[in-house]
C-alpha cells in the first residue's frame, strides 16, 4: 500500500513528453497533477500578478550587478540588481513554499520547478527525468502544433532546455539532467509513454510500499 502522502517529481527536456507522462502517471494513480497550474495557485497565494509568475517560470534571475543574499542552492549569493530580478527570487521562494504545502497535504505529481531539489529532505519522494534525442523532441513539438518546421522546433527546444538548465543549476547544488540527480531517467523515444508510466508506477509501489 502506498503512503497517504508521496510525491513524484518529473524533470524533462522540452519536447520529450514529460508533462504528458506526468499526467498519465497521476491519472493512473488517481493523484494530483501540477505543472503550470502550480504557478497559478502559488501566484494567488503570494498575491502576485499571474502573468509575472509566468514570465519568471523556470528562468534564473538575470545578473544585473547588485547583491542580494541567497541561502538556497549552489551559490551563496545571487548577483541580482533590480527589483524585477529580485522578484524572480521571490517567485521561486513562493513556489518552494507551495510545493512543500502540497507534499504535506496530498499525494501528487509535480513537473519541473526543481521540485526534486525543493523536496530533497522529505521522505517518500521519487524523482524522474525524461529526455529524448533532439530530432524526436522536435517531431513531438511539431506534432503539438507549437511550430511548423523541424528547424524551428529544434531551436525552441534548445533555447528552452538552456533556460531550464540555467534555472535548475542556479537554484540547486545539482546539474539539470544529470542522472545522479534522479532516481530514474528515461529516453522517451525508446518506449511509449504509457509503458514508461507503468514502469514508474511499478517502481514507486515497490519502493514506497508500506
Amino acid at each position: 500500500m502506498l503512503p497517504d502522502k508521496y510525491v513524484i517529481t518529473i524533470g524533462r527536456s522540452f519536447g520529450s513528453g514529460g508533462r504528458a507522462l506526468g499526467k498519465l502517471i497521476a491519472d493512473k494513480l488517481g493523484i494530483g497533477f501540477y505543472d503550470k497550474e502550480l504557478l497559478v495557485k502559488a501566484a494567488e497565494k503570494a498575491g502576485y500578478d499571474i502573468e509575472f509568475f509566468k514570465n519568471a517560470d523556470e528562468r534564473a534571475p538575470r545578473i544585473m550587478g547588485g547583491i542580494i543574499p541567497f541561502s538556497m542552492g549552489f551559490y551563496p549569493m545571487s548577483w541580482i540588481g533590480d527589483t524585477s530580478s529580485a522578484g524572480g527570487d521571490t517567485v521561486y521562494k513562493a513556489q518552494c513554499s507551495f510545493i512543500h504545502e502540497l507534499a504535506e497535504t496530498e499525494p501528487c505529481v509535480i513537473v519541473g520547478r526543481s521540485a526534486d531539489y525543493v523536496l530533497r529532505d522529505l521522505p517518500d519522494v521519487v524523482n524522474i527525468f525524461i529526455h529524448a534525442p533532439l530530432d524526436e523532441c522536435a517531431r513531438r513539438i511539431v506534432g503539438r502544433d507549437e511550430c511548423k518546421t523541424m528547424e524551428e522546433a529544434k531551436a525552441i527546444a534548445t533555447r528552452t532546455n538552456k533556460l531550464r538548465a540555467n534555472f535548475y543549476n542556479f537554484y540547486t547544488d545539482k546539474r539539470w539532467g544529470d542522472a545522479q540527480s534522479y532516481d530514474l531517467t528515461f529516453d522517451s523515444s525508446l518506449l511509449p509513454l504509457e509503458q514508461i508510466a507503468d514502469i514508474v508506477i511499478d517502481y514507486v509501489r515497490r519502493r514506497l510500499d508500506k
